[in-house]
């Protein structure tokens, strides 16, 4: 049987397979701490060849995140880095990647509900402004002041006239965030139409995941086409020189997600930065002090 994406029924579940198991491998990712991973369940010998790769080149550059972090504070620099694309291209696992490393305190991510009804009768821009960074931070933007331009357009919450004023305002809104001092760098992640519908088939048959589908999500799926035709319209209108979009490749995820950390290390003049030698102090000894029991009843149960 050939499934409505032209893929094969078997095919097509040996594929929804695959992107649970790397699903599962991403949160291991997340988690681990050493750098040794159990790899006897990988076969073939490539297979694991490529995960090592990956894992190897990934702590390379999470390596160099730290150092970028450090010189945005050392250096009182501001940094935004917009993160677009469909739903379910990867954005939130590339950011999780870049953040996974570094200080909250530093690098912080806005992710933004929609609006309420307060936010919907104010300067559109202005909610966003809240979470623009101080000296010495960096915010990722996981989906951004572009809804009006993808979302909003498509699904039709938004006029026409506030489409339009959006793209005459959008250009000076940037022109002005670089001119103060802020560094604009912005993603689009690009995957293809069979993509994103095994990406969802993944989700529905992943308890796990399965929150990560909304209405809208579903409703994207319907209208593949008007997404696309806003998108090329978005990148069109609002592709300047203080502010470029930069178009990731995003079929593969491991490789979108590498391949968008070099780049976005590469926009930034970072240096390392001199730290001092850290010497742990001695702790201090009172024999005055005396260390009282913890209750029975205050302990959580051991069951592991």
């Amino acid at each position: 049987m050939v499934h409505q994406s032209g893929i094969n029924s078997q095919d097509l579940m040996q594929r929804i397979a695959d992107e649970l198991a790397d699903g599962y491998d991403e949160e291991l990712e997340l988690e681990i701490e050493d750098r040794h991973f159990d790899e006897s369940n990988l076969n073939p010998i490539e297979e694991r060849l490529a995960r090592q790769q990956y894992f190897r080149e990934l702590f390379r550059l999470q390596g160099e995140l730290v150092k970028l972090q450090d010189w945005v504070q050392h250096t009182r620099q501001k940094v935004v880095i917009i993160f677009e694309g469909r739903d379910a291209a990867g954005k939130g696992g590339v950011i999780k990647r870049i953040t996974q490393r570094l200080n909250p305190r530093v690098v912080r991510v806005a992710a933004l509900p929609a609006p309420n009804d307060r936010e919907r009768t104010q300067w559109y821009f202005q909610r966003y402004v809240a979470h623009l960074p101080a000296a010495g931070e960096i915010v990722l933007f996981d989906r951004s002041w572009y809804n009006r331009a993808g979302v909003e357009r498509v699904m039709g919450f938004c006029t026409e006239d506030e489409y339009e004023e959006f793209f005459r305002s959008v250009p000076e809104f940037e022109k002005m965030l670089v001119r103060s001092g802020i560094r604009l760098i912005k993603y689009w992640f690009s995957i293809s139409d069979d993509e994103q519908h095994l990406r969802f088939l993944s989700r529905i048959h992943d308890p796990l995941k399965q929150w990560k589908l909304s209405p809208m999500d579903l409703e994207s799926r319907v209208r593949w086409e008007e997404y696309t035709k806003a998108k090329e319209v978005m990148l069109e209108r609002t592709h300047i020189p203080e502010a470029p979009w930069w178009v990731v490749q995003a079929v593969d995820k491991k490789k979108a997600r590498l391949n968008c950390i070099a780049h976005l290390l590469k926009q930034l003049p970072y240096e390392e930065v001199e730290h001092p030698t850290v010497v742990l102090p001695a702790r201090v000894r009172n024999p005055d002090y005396f260390r009282q029991p913890v209750p029975e009843s205050m302990i959580v149960p051991e069951l592991y």
